[in-house]
């Protein structure tokens, strides 16, 4: 017991929460918000490894959507708190869920499929899982984020409160659909190909005591992310706007802090010895899926019930963004297996992405 109350990922959650109770009602800048922000990195890192211990505890694919689930709630917690009288506030939830679906299908996939192959030349997983995935998610990011551009219920890239009703119930539907069908009708579709090695994990499963200490480590975590998020969205915004960058920015830093522990477990993943691409396309894809099929749900009830807009509409760069990365990603999975080169194309897509969101 000494040593787990010692242990790092014991001590930063508390760590956070007690900095949380010190910063709450201040707007901390210069040195102190740096600070601030390394604690909140610390959370949201805290938060992810005992997601994971949760994971190893129920296996694969749960432990991929434990994950997923996870860092969507830290998603929508910082959405919600950046979004309550802020500049630009109708716009960050689909800036952050675009984002979120750019950097899980370019860069998390990139990542992991250029570790894979430098390890083992030619990446191997399982083209029904992640083709089931893609499908999923494709549907659910043309429904919320492409779809407002072309109706006329609404003027601008908007829905009408019927239409953004539907759409959040399909989102939420088809999400749901989805894990039924990874956790019990096809779950042997979203575990690695079949003669693929596969290290087990059975000395690794914690105990029930460790179980229970990392469900309630986790809760803490969570709450210490949003709260330290909404301490710190003065000064992020602020500093966007100072370094004359697009106030979309703060969606694509927002789902790059929620997705780094995210990209780091599915890159080891990929380049361990069991080579478990698989489960770095379960996270990647999984992770996108619940970013936009949880948060646009959430967005949109909070958006109806407060009278707001909620702009939901892709720009049309962005509109041929998500068209390539679904074009190119329909490509990579179908096959089943992957190279240096569609590691390549993908981590460019990724780099193009944020290039514009920079310099659009």
């Amino acid at each position: 017991m000494s040593r787990l109350l010692t242990h790092r990922w014991t001590v930063l959650p508390v760590v956070a929460l007690v900095v949380l109770a010190l910063a709450w009602g201040r707007s901390p800048g210069g040195l102190v918000a740096l600070a601030v922000a390394t604690v909140l990195a610390s959370a949201v890192l805290s938060s992810v490894h005992h997601a994971e211990v949760l994971a190893h505890r129920f296996g694969e694919p749960f432990g991929s959507l434990l994950l997923a689930v996870a860092v969507t709630v830290i998603e929508v917690g910082l959405i919600i708190t950046l979004t309550v009288g802020q500049a630009g506030a109708s716009s960050v939830a689909r800036d952050t869920v675009f984002a979120a679906f750019m950097i899980a299908t370019n860069g998390i996939v990139g990542a992991s499929l250029l570790a894979a192959t430098l390890r083992g030349r030619v990446a191997v997983f399982n083209a029904e899982g992640s083709g089931a995935m893609l499908a999923t998610l494709t549907a659910i990011a043309v429904l919320c984020l492409v779809l407002p551009n072309f109706t006329s219920s609404s003027p601008g890239p908007t829905y009408s409160t019927g239409q953004l009703l539907f759409v959040a119930v399909a989102a939420l539907s088809l999400y749901a659909l989805f894990v039924f069908v990874q956790t019990v009708r096809h779950r042997e579709h979203f575990e690695p190909v079949e003669g693929a090695p596969v290290t087990p994990h059975a000395a690794l499963r914690p105990t029930g005591r460790g179980v229970l200490a990392s469900a309630l480590l986790l809760v803490v975590a969570l709450v210490a992310v949003v709260g330290l998020a909404k301490v710190l969205s003065p000064a992020l915004e602020s500093a966007v706007l100072e370094a004359g960058l697009p106030i979309t920015t703060v969606g694509v830093l927002i789902a790059a802090m929620v997705l780094m522990p995210e990209a780091i477990t599915a890159v080891l993943a990929a380049r361990a010895d069991n080579d478990d691409v698989q489960r770095s396309f379960n996270l990647a894809y999984g992770s996108a899926m619940a970013s936009i099929g949880l948060t646009i749900p959430v967005v949109a009830v909070i958006s109806i019930a407060t009278d707001s807009t909620l702009l939901l509409g892709l720009s049309s760069a962005n509109t041929l963004l998500l068209a390539l990365t679904v074009a190119v990603s329909v490509l990579t999975v179908t096959p089943g297996r992957a190279t240096l080169l569609q590691a390549g194309v993908h981590l460019t897509t990724c780099a193009a992405f944020l290039a514009v969101a920079v310099m659009p």
